[in-house]
């Protein structure tokens, strides 16, 4: 089945990471399209209304749009090559470039929904330039925003020269299936991938900051609680990757013991066993997985490997 993903791409270096990855991916996704977009900067509203009433302003708009067009195809053939020499097939490559409207985040946003694309690709941690469009600001409205489509976000020091290891952080919610399913389809039919699925056990502190130790009811409670939904949660995913081609012996399954750090202990295990690709969904068990504390550790922390992040 065809996978198809969007890199919003520049001249940056961010970009390159971006394209990469995406090449790599390639190697483990089957069916792999791609298409590298690139936004333009924008043209004025009072340009516009003058180019509508003056033929003189009018050509010279023109004249400057084909010349930004130009420049954009430059780029993108620049990074197809990137893609080409990495090992994915050419003919699955589309190149293109629009002029901004609604903002570089958001025209991604759009073009990506509009076309029921299946992820969003985005290098982070911007470098310095001009051409500095998806540095980590743009990067992080994209993650922000995209409540549809799922983003990968590339790290500047991503594992590329390793076997894929894909780890999956999950809590037993349904954003944390979600997850799978996004992981299942991507790497459906491929009998080399393997995939682990991995919890932090829940704990009392993860819902109240003061001391609980002097109620053991409570703390019993919790973690009974957290067990009993991952309990119901394991058979659920493995079930999904069975539907999607992957064999039981390809999905694994490690749990920790739980901290009040939970997302610094999800990228400790990660980049200490060599994952190269970490998947958390969007919100988890109460909205509070994504954009809450224990993503922020993730997105910030994180640095070997990239991150895919499931709405």
């Amino acid at each position: 089945m065809e996978k198809q993903i969007l890199v919003p791409v520049d001249q940056s270096r961010t970009s390159l990471q971006a394209v990469r990855y995406a090449a790599r991916a390639s190697s483990f996704i089957k069916d792999l399209h791609c298409v590298l977009f690139h936004v333009q900067a924008p043209v004025s509203l009072y340009l516009k209304e003058e180019a509508a009433r003056d033929l003189h302003v009018r050509a010279q708009m023109n004249k400057a749009l084909k010349k930004n067009e130009a420049a954009a195809m430059k780029v993108l053939a620049h990074l197809k090559s990137e893609m080409t020499d990495a090992g994915f097939p050419e003919d699955r490559i589309r190149l293109l470039t629009r002029p901004r409207e609604l903002g570089l985040a958001q025209d991604v946003i759009e073009y990506a929904q509009k076309h029921m694309l299946d992820a969003i690709v985005v290098g982070r941690r911007g470098v310095a330039g001009i051409h500095k469009f998806f540095d980590t600001s743009v990067s992080d409205a994209i993650l922000e925003r995209s409540q549809v489509i799922p983003v990968w976000m590339v790290n500047k020091d991503a594992r590329q020269d390793s076997p894929e290891k894909i780890l999956v952080a999950i809590d037993g919610s349904e954003d944390a299936l979600r997850a799978v399913d996004h992981v299942g389809f991507m790497v459906s039919e491929n009998k080399e991938i393997h995939v682990t699925l991995i919890h932090v056990t829940n704990t009392a502190h993860n819902y109240c900051e003061i001391d609980l130790e002097a109620d053991p009811e409570f703390v019993q409670i919790i973690e009974k609680k957290d067990r009993a939904c991952v309990d119901q949660f394991y058979p659920k995913a493995i079930e999904k990757f069975e539907q999607m081609g992957l064999s039981r012996d390809q999905v694994a399954v490690h749990t920790l013991e739980g901290s009040r750090r939970i997302g610094h202990d999800v990228v400790t295990f990660a980049e200490k066993n060599g994952f190269n690709t970490l998947v958390i969904g969007r919100r988890g068990i109460n909205r509070s997985f994504f954009m809450g504390s224990v993503s922020r550790q993730i997105i910030s922390q994180v640095s070997d490997c990239a991150v895919w992040i499931v709405p």
